[in-house]
Order: C-alpha cells, then sequence, then structure tokens
C-alpha cells in the first residue's frame, strides 16, 4: 500500500513538473531589454522619444533600456531634460554610443554620462561639449563664463560616482572641447564598458549593479531577449527633416515649387507641395545651428535666378545663382558636426538653375503671349463694318456678323473699326 502511495506520488511530481516547465521556459523568454536608436541632431522628438521609451520599458517589465546613440549634439535646454528623464527613469537605462564611427558630441556627451551605465562601441567618440549660441555663434565672454559653469557644475554631478579622472575630463571636454575616444573614456572611467554590439554588451551588462533612484539593482540581461522600439511615424518624419542634408533639400524644393506656382497660377499642387517643405524646413533649421549668411546666400540666389528670366543676360545671372545656393549650402550650418553633403549641394543647385532657366521661365513667357481664344482675344481687333454704325449696326469679325456700337458714330459702311470691349454677344467699337 506504502508503494502504492508513493508510486502515486512520484507520478503527481513527475507530472506537475511537466506542467510547470512550460511556465519556466515562458518566463525565462519574458525577460527582455528595450532598445531605442537615436541618430541626428538633440530635437524635442528625442526628448519625447526617450521619455515614451522609458515608460514602454516600466510598463513592460524590462530588465534595462538601451538607449542607442549617435548625435552632434543640440540646445541646452532639451539636453537638461533629457537628463532629468534619464536620472528619474525607474528602469536602469544604458546609453550606448553605437555604432562605429558614431558619436555623442556636445549635449551628447552629458545624455550619455546621465545613463546609469555608459557604454561605446569600439571606433567612436564622445566629447567636444562646449556650448554656442542657437545659431552656432561664440557667446558673449559673460554668458560663456556662466552656461560653461552651469553646464560644469551638471558633468561634475553625473561623473562623481566615476572618480577623480572623469570629473576632470568632462569638465575639460565642456570648457576646452576635450573629445575622447571609446578605449580613452574607458582609461579614464567616463564609460562602463566597450562592446561592438548588443551581443556582445548584453553580456558584460549582466550581473553589473547600478543605482536607480536610490536602490541599488543588479542587472539581469544574460540571455535577455533584445526588444525594438521603433519611433512612429510621425516621430520619425520630424527626426528625419532635421539632418542637415535633408532641411537643405526642403528650403530649396519648398522655394522652387512656391516660385513656380507664382510664375503658372492656378494649378495649387506645387504651392501646397511648397508650403509643406518650407513648414518642414523651417521647423528643421528652428533646431539645428543655423549660419544667416548661409541663408542669404541662398535668398540672394532665387533673386538672380528671378532677374534672369524678367531681364535676360544669356544665363549669367543664373550662373552666378547656382554658385550663390551652393555657396549657401556650404555655410548653412555653423558646426562641422552639421554638413550638407557637396554632392546634394552641386546635385540641387544645378537641377534649380536649370530649372529656372528651362520650366519657370517658359511659364513667365508663356503669361506675356497674347491671348488668342476667347472673349479676352477679341479686344484691340480689327473689324469691318457690314452696316452704317450709326451708333448701332453689324461688323464683320473673323469671319463672323456681331452686332455692335460705335463709341465715335456715326460709322460708315465698310469703314475699319476697332474692338474695344465687349459686352454680351455686343461689341463696342471704334473708328481704327
Amino acid at each position: 500500500m506504502n508503494k502504492r502511495r508513493l508510486m502515486q506520488l512520484l507520478v503527481l511530481a513527475w507530472l506537475a513538473l511537466w506542467a510547470l516547465a512550460p511556465l519556466s521556459a515562458l518566463g525565462q523568454e519574458a525577460r527582455h531589454v528595450d532598445v531605442l536608436q537615436i541618430d541626428g541632431a538633440v530635437t524635442p522628438i528625442m526628448l519625447s522619444y526617450i521619455e515614451r521609451g522609458i515608460r514602454s520599458a516600466g510598463e513592460g517589465g524590462a530588465e534595462a533600456l538601451i538607449i542607442q546613440l549617435n548625435t552632434p549634439g543640440g540646445g541646452i535646454d532639451l539636453m537638461s531634460k533629457i537628463v532629468q528623464a534619464l536620472l528619474a527613469s525607474d528602469v536602469p537605462v544604458v546609453v550606448y554610443v553605437y555604432p562605429s564611427g558614431a558619436y555623442a558630441a556636445s549635449a551628447g556627451t552629458l545624455i550619455t554620462l546621465a545613463g546609469h551605465v555608459a557604454a561605446m562601441a569600439p571606433g567612436t567618440t564622445i566629447g567636444a561639449a562646449s556650448p554656442v549660441g542657437s545659431e552656432g555663434e561664440d557667446l558673449g565672454e559673460t554668458m560663456e563664463a556662466k552656461i560653461k559653469e552651469d553646464m560644469s557644475a551638471q558633468a561634475r554631478a553625473l561623473t562623481k560616482r566615476r572618480g577623480e579622472k572623469a570629473v576632470a575630463w568632462a569638465e575639460s571636454a565642456i570648457r576646452e572641447a576635450k573629445a575622447a575616444t571609446a578605449e580613452e573614456a574607458l582609461d579614464l572611467g567616463v564609460i562602463d564598458f566597450i562592446a561592438q554590439d548588443l551581443d556582445e554588451l548584453l553580456p558584460k551588462l549582466d550581473g553589473f549593479t547600478v543605482t536607480v533612484n536610490g536602490r541599488e539593482v543588479v542587472l539581469d540581461t544574460g540571455g535577455a531577449a533584445v526588444q525594438d522600439v521603433p519611433m512612429s511615424f510621425a516621430e520619425r518624419l520630424l527626426h528625419t527633416v532635421t539632418n542637415p542634408t535633408v532641411a537643405y533639400i526642403l528650403l530649396t524644393l519648398g522655394i522652387n515649387a512656391i516660385l513656380y506656382e507664382l510664375s503658372s497660377p492656378g494649378g495649387y499642387a506645387a504651392g501646397i507641395v511648397g508650403i509643406i517643405c518650407l513648414v518642414l524646413a523651417f521647423y528643421a533649421l528652428g533646431m539645428l545651428p543655423v549660419n544667416y549668411a548661409g541663408l542669404l546666400f541662398i535668398g540672394l540666389a532665387f533673386v538672380l535666378f528671378i532677374v534672369d528670366i524678367k531681364a535676360p543676360t544669356h544665363g549669367a545671372l543664373t550662373v552666378g545663382g547656382i554658385a550663390s545656393l551652393a555657396a549657401g549650402g556650404l555655410i548653412l550650418f555653423n558646426s562641422p558636426l552639421y554638413r550638407v553633403s557637396v554632392a546634394v549641394i552641386a546635385g540641387v543647385a544645378t537641377a534649380t538653375g536649370l530649372f529656372f532657366a528651362f520650366v519657370v521661365a517658359k511659364a513667365v513667357r508663356a503669361q506675356r503671349n497674347p491671348i488668342t481664344t476667347g472673349r479676352e482675344a477679341l479686344s484691340s481687333q480689327a473689324a469691318e463694318a457690314q452696316t452704317p454704325l450709326d451708333p448701332e449696326g453689324t461688323v464683320f469679325l473673323k469671319g463672323e456678323l456681331w452686332d455692335a456700337i460705335a463709341e465715335d458714330g456715326p460709322i460708315e459702311k465698310g469703314a475699319r473699326v476697332e474692338v474695344v470691349a465687349v459686352e454680351g454677344f455686343r461689341l463696342r467699337v471704334r473708328r481704327l
């Protein structure tokens, strides 16, 4: 009897283990890290994307939130808000400068330091965090000293846990625009890990202890699944237009479309496209360090194109417009980290010049051609009086008989007259 009961217990235990095994495996599969991918300037879209990623990671029970970062920097106000969001996160945040060749420059430096863990891929750089004005210009001495001191204090607070060498380097990155490679940053204690990719980073993070909102958390990332949290369509669109090359294309395309609409009104499509492109371009220019001299060159280019159409100079002004548009693109942004592709500048400038020379010019000339159809075409036309006009009668015009009234009658039959106006189906004429 005891043997029989023992066998039953063993069978039940085996069945219980068999039933619970899938649940245990499911629990293992549920462990994951969320990954955000950020490539471009620090913008309001980046802030909202990071905030959404932190909320999603917390609600989804992610082991950590990894931000793959590649940025030339951006506004100090936005940077501060992103830093605050990272520090307030209840989920451990890993800022990972990735891929090889990427950088966390300017504001990106402090964003990286604000992560609970900082990592870089080989071949990446961090630093050059000296503040500049909103248009990329140097700040005044007093304002520069104030902002640098504020940023330095923030950098010291973020790197205090990393040691004196890290604190000293962070201050030099702000005061002297120092930069460091991944290997140099690791030696200084500025970052925690160097990893080629996520497959290499996750095992290194496993078991690493971080402090999140005053409590110690041991990361459990070994074997965790990677769950991408992509930008929404609207976020991708607005973030993409802050690319300097895209902003330059949108600006020139928008102006081209608006001017074409003005030269050949009535279709509306070109005007609508132009307005949309200009709105997106001005949004991007508001986010990037714009050099107003570049905008003036671009504006001058379109003035030259228009003048060449109104007063043809055999293409001389068009060539000057192409050169001015290219120069504007080259100096449109102050920071060396924000550059428009030279190939794109050459292509856009040349295409715009040809567009004005052949398309817009033909549209303008078409408006100057005399009207050949409709009521407007009858004005100033010569006709012959078929009956005496005293003051009413009939005239022969373009193979048709018309009722007419003479303004300077009477006019004898057979006299040549000129159409002054068309009033319904009757002409008002005078002696030619």
